[in-house]
C-alpha cells in the first residue's frame, strides 16, 4: 500500500481555518462488486441489472478529528421535484403517529461540557425512549401505516440490537406478529429482551448481512412485511420528527445540530426537515474512522461498500448507506465529522460526568463530534446539539471505555522509552519524570544491553509531555509517543514480558466472532500445520474478539497461509513491520 498526502482546498469557507487544510489520503487497490440483487420474487422474471457498487477501504479517507472533510455534491439548487418531495417529507413528519408509542425527548443543556468548551452544547435525550434509542420512531411510523391486511399478516427485521427492540414493541401495540432475525452472535441479554416484547426471535447468520438476506427471503415466502433498518421514506420520516422536536425545543439560534451515521436514516429524516424550516441550521453527519461509510459516499459521489467495518460502535457498524438516505443527504447534509474509539470512550465518560447517563459507543457519536468540530475551528458561544441515540450498552465493553477515556480526553498518554540495562537506569529514569504522575509502568529484564519500559502518565496539560520528552531526548533515552496505536492499547501493553526473535514468525490481529466455536475453527485452520508462538485475546462485545496471534510460517509457505487465513473469513491483518510490535515485541 502506497501513502500520500495531498491538500485539497476546503469549498466551504466558513468552516477552515486556513485557505486549504491537508489530511490524508490512502491509495488502495477499489474494486467494484456487484450490489445485492431486487428482493428475490417467486415468479420467474429477469432481474433487474444492478449497477457493481464501489468497495473501499475505510482507511483510504482519513483526516483530522472535527474536519469537515466529506462533504456532499448536491444537484443543481430550485430543483422543483427535489423541493416538492423534501416538503413532502416535512408535510408527513408534522402528521406522523409516532408519540402513539415515543416520547418527545428532552433537550437539555449540558453545563460542564458547555463551560469546558465555551459553546453551548444542548443534548437531545433520545436514550431516554422506551427502548432506549430514536429507533422506536421510524419503527413504529412505519408499521402504523401499512394497510391493516398486511399488518394482519405479522412483519419481520433483521437486527442484532436497538432496531429489533423497536420493531418488537411497535408490534405489541399494534397487536401484530414480529419475527426479529437476529445473528447467532448476538448476545443473550439483546435478544431475550426482544423475545419477552412478544417477538419470535430466529438467531441466524453469523454476520448482519446473513440474518438480513434470510429474512428478506421469509418475507416473501411467508408474506410478511419486511421493516428495514433504515433505507424508506417511512422509516426516515419516523426519524425526522427528531429534527420537528429540535426546531420547537430550540429557543435560541442554532448554529449546527450533530448526528451519528450508520445507515442514514436519523440524519436524513432530521436534515429533510430542519434544511426546510430552518437552512441556516448546519446538520453534520457523524462518524467512526473505521466506519466512515457516508464520508467515502459523499467523496466518491455514489453509494459504496465497505471491505469491513470497525464494531466498537456496533450501532452505526454498517457497510453501505441506504439509496434514498444517501440522495437526501447529498442534498441536505452539510459535511462529515470522523471520530476515533478514543474519543467516542470520552464522550461517554463526559456523559457519565454530566448527569450519570451511560450511552452506547453510537450514542455518543454526535457528542464526539461536537467537541471536536467545536475545538478545531475554535467555535465559541454559538449553540450546537448532540444527539444521544440510544444508552443499550453492552456492560462488558465498559471496561475498555474506562481504559480509553482519559487516553480520548488527552488525560493520559503513553510512551516506550529505551533504557541501558546497567545500574541506577530505572532509577535515573524515574528523576527525569519528575513530579509527572505514572498510570502504569511495565518493564521486564530480558538479559540485552538495552531495556524497554511501557508507561502511562497522566497530564493536564500537553506542555508538560512536551517538556517530559524533551527531557528524555537531552538524556539520550529514545522514547515513542504510543497513544494513538491501537495495537499497544488492545494487546501489547498486556504482553510486556520481554522481546523475542522467532525465525520466520509472522503476527496478525484477528477479529474473532463472538460465537461458541470460533476459536476451534482458528486452530481448525492452522494447527498444528503451523505453531503458534503468541496469543492473546481481548473482547469487545457482541462484534467480535481482538485477537494478536504469531504463528512460525516459513516464507515459501506464506501464499498458503494466507489462503487458509482467506477462507477462515475472519478480518485480519499482519502487523509484522508495525513500529510499536518492533519495538515492544520483537528483537
Amino acid at each position: 500500500m502506497e501513502s500520500f498526502l495531498f491538500t485539497l482546498t476546503n469549498p466551504i469557507h466558513c468552516f477552515s481555518k486556513t485557505p486549504s487544510t491537508p489530511f490524508r489520503l490512502t491509495t488502495t487497490a477499489s474494486i467494484r462488486v456487484q450490489a445485492e440483487a431486487a428482493p428475490i420474487s417467486l415468479q420467474e422474471e429477469p432481474l433487474p441489472v444492478i449497477p457493481p457498487r464501489l468497495m473501499v477501504k475505510t482507511d483510504s479517507l482519513q483526516y483530522p478529528a472535527g474536519y469537515i472533510g466529506a462533504f456532499p455534491n448536491p444537484s443543481s439548487s430550485g430543483n422543483d421535484n427535489n423541493d416538492h418531495i423534501a416538503m413532502s417529507y416535512v408535510r408527513n413528519i408534522l402528521s406522523s403517529k409516532v408519540y402513539d408509542v415515543a416520547v418527545e425527548s428532552p433537550l437539555e443543556l449540558a453545563p460542564k461540557l458547555s463551560k469546558r468548551l465555551g459553546v453551548n452544547v444542548w443534548l437531545k435525550r433520545e436514550d431516554l425512549q422506551p427502548v432506549f434509542s430514536f429507533k422506536i420512531r421510524g419503527a413504529y411510523h412505519m408499521m402504523a401505516n401499512l394497510p391493516r391486511e398486511q399488518l394482519e399478516k405479522g412483519v419481520i427485521c433483521s437486527s442484532a440490537g436497538n432496531h429489533a427492540q423497536a420493531v418488537a414493541l411497535s408490534a405489541k401495540k399494534l397487536n401484530c406478529t414480529a419475527v426479529v432475525v437476529m445473528p447467532v452472535t448476538t448476545p443473550d441479554i439483546k435478544w431475550k429482551s426482544v423475545e419477552s416484547l412478544g417477538a419470535t426471535v430466529v438467531l441466524l447468520g453469523d454476520s448482519y448481512e446473513e440474518s438480513q438476506t434470510y429474512a428478506k427471503k421469509r418475507a416473501i415466502t411467508d408474506g410478511l412485511t419486511f421493516v428495514p433498518g433504515f433505507d424508506h421514506p417511512d422509516i426516515i420520516i419516523g426519524q425526522g420528527t427528531v429534527g420537528m422536536e429540535i426546531v420547537r425545543q430550540m429557543k435560541e439560534p442554532l448554529h449546527a445540530i450533530f448526528v451519528p451515521i450508520g445507515g442514514g436514516g436519523l440524519i436524513s429524516g432530521i436534515a429533510a426537515y430542519v434544511k426546510m424550516i430552518s437552512p441556516q441550521v448546519k446538520v453534520f453527519g457523524v462518524e467512526p474512522t473505521d466506519a466512515n461509510t457516508m464520508a467515502l459516499s459523499f467523496h466518491h459521489g455514489e453509494r459504496v461498500i465497505l471491505d469491513q467495518v470497525g464494531g466498537f460502535a456496533e450501532g452505526v457498524a454498517i457497510k453501505e448507506v441506504g439509496e434514498e438516505n444517501f440522495r437526501i443527504c447529498m442534498e441536505h447534509v452539510d459535511g462529515i465529522v470522523l471520530v476515533n474509539r478514543d474519543s467516542l470512550c470520552a464522550s461517554i465518560k463526559d456523559m457519565f460526568e454530566e448527569n450519570r447517563g451511560i450511552l452506547e459507543p453510537s450514542g455518543a457519536l454526535a457528542l464526539a463530534g461536537a467537541e471536536a468540530y467545536c475545538k478545531y475551528y475554535g467555535v465559541k458561544g454559538e449553540n450546537v446539539v448532540a444527539i444521544t441515540t440510544g444508552a443499550n450498552m453492552n456492560f462488558d465493553k465498559l471496561r475498555m471505555v474506562t481504559e480509553l477515556a482519559d487516553v480520548g480526553r488527552r488525560k493520559e498518554a503513553l510512551f516506550a522509552t529505551i533504557l541501558s540495562e546497567e545500574a541506577g537506569s530505572f532509577k535515573q529514569f524515574c528523576q527525569l519524570l519528575g513530579h509527572i504522575n505514572i498510570t502504569e509502568l511495565k518493564y521486564r529484564y530480558n538479559n540485552k544491553e538495552k531495556a524497554v519500559l511501557l508507561y502511562s502518565v497522566g497530564v493536564d496539560e500537553d506542555s508538560e509531555l512536551k517538556a517530559m520528552e524533551e527531557k528524555m531526548e537531552l538524556s539520550e533515552l529514545p522514547t515513542s509517543n504510543l497513544t494513538e496505536s491501537e495495537l499497544v492499547k488492545d494487546h501489547l501493553r498486556y504482553l510486556m514480558g520481554g522481546q523475542a526473535n522467532i525465525e520466520n514468525e509472522v503476527v496478525c490481529r484477528f477479529i474473532f466472532p463472538e460465537r461458541p466455536g470460533a476459536l476451534m475453527n482458528f486452530l481448525d485452520c492452522f494447527s498444528p500445520r503451523w505453531s503458534i508462538t503468541l496469543f492473546h485475546y481481548r473482547g469487545k462485545g457482541e462484534m467480535g474478539a481482538n485477537v494478536l496471534v504469531g504463528m512460525h510460517v516459513p516464507q515459501n509457505e506464506m501464499d498458503e497461509f494466507r489462503d487458509r487465513a482467506n477462507k477462515l473469513g475472519y478480518d485480519y491483518t499482519v502487523v509484522n513491520d508495525d513500529h510499536a510490535f518492533q519495538l515492544l515485541a520483537q528483537k
